[in-house]
């Protein structure tokens, strides 16, 4: 009997403990309440007491980064109207942590009712700065119209002004994922982006063209400068070529012009009497003077005959002697 009572005693004292002691972690705020109300915020870690339920409660709340998706997965894009009329889907992304844990229990309470009136928030703040802006603002290739970085940041800052006053909740962050036309006009809006690509891509094909007929021209007119150039210095080099030929054919001519005639005329019938060639002239022509019998026994320096009778009479002579 004395170990029931025992028994019974320490689950109630266990119990009581339990009751009375609670631990707060560092990813958590705690809020005591006293028969619902809140009297006390606890934002350090530890490990901390309470009166005994029910008359005094805690109430966890997570203090870490949050993030919030827009549109969350599995619901349909949201639409949005820009200022030049153009229907767009815009899916965000919402980082975001609780400032004011007692300002944000008693105006929510839980994560789902604050991401619904953060969400509402955001999706308000975000249509209300599109509908500022044009598309080109959103979407463009040119970064001097493009202003998303500025957006974000103008949306960001909305946000957070209502969202701290509002809830306590404060927004560290706020970005655009993802642009996208919705399905109904995606194909019209595709061909206008490919016919203003394709006129785009024209002036430049254009403007390229331009430019490599003034590339050619400018190349054509150096090589005319330089063929020019070329040709003239060929003819001065020809020329004194030509003039340097001339003195040493008539130094060789003034040495001995027999000589000098015999080998130009051998250096003729080489050029002009080549196989199959047929020439037809005068028997008494002086240029076939080297291919007659008269020239062929004429010396080339001396009009002599080239075997003279007295010659050899002369050594018949010198043999006859005793």
């Amino acid at each position: 009997m004395k170990v029931f009572w025992a028994l019974a005693i320490l689950i109630v004292i266990t119990l009581t403990v339990w009751s009375v002691c609670f631990s707060v972690h560092v990813t958590q705020y705690a809020i005591v309440t006293r028969f619902g109300d809140p009297v006390r915020v606890i934002e350090e870690p530890g490990f901390r007491v309470k009166w005994l339920a029910p008359i005094e409660s805690v109430v966890y709340l997570d203090r870490r980064l949050l993030v919030l998706d827009a549109p969350s997965p599995g619901e349909p894009a949201r639409e949005f109207l820009t200022m030049d009329k153009k229907n767009v889907e815009v899916s965000t992304y919402t980082c975001w942590r609780i400032k004011d844990p007692l300002h944000y229990l008693k105006a929510l309470g839980t994560r789902q009712e604050a991401e619904a009136s953060l969400g509402v928030i955001v999706a308000s703040e975000l249509g209300k700065v599109l509908g500022e802006h044009e598309l080109s603002a959103l979407l463009s290739i040119e970064s001097e119209e493009l202003k998303l970085a500025s957006i974000m940041e103008e949306i960001r800052e909305a946000c957070a002004q209502m969202a701290k006053a509002e809830y306590g909740i404060e927004v560290i962050d706020f970005r655009i994922k993802r642009i996208n036309f919705p399905e109904q006009n995606r194909n019209s809006v595709f061909q206008r982006m490919r016919a203003e690509r394709k006129r785009i891509a024209t002036r430049y094909r254009s403007e390229g063209e331009e430019e490599a007929i003034k590339i050619r021209a400018t190349a054509d007119k150096k090589r005319t400068v330089v063929l020019a150039d070329a040709y003239r210095q060929a003819k001065e080099i020809e020329g004194q070529a030509e003039a340097q030929a001339t003195r040493i054919y008539a130094g060789a001519y003034g040495q001995d012009p027999e000589f000098y005639e015999f080998l130009r005329t051998l250096e003729s019938y080489e050029t002009s009497l080549t196989k199959g060639t047929t020439v037809i002239l005068p028997a008494d022509s002086p240029y076939l003077k080297l291919l007659s019998l008269e020239g062929a026994s004429v010396s080339p320096t001396t009009s002599q005959p080239a075997n003279p009778a007295p010659a050899e009479e002369s050594v018949d002579d010198d043999l006859r002697q005793p």
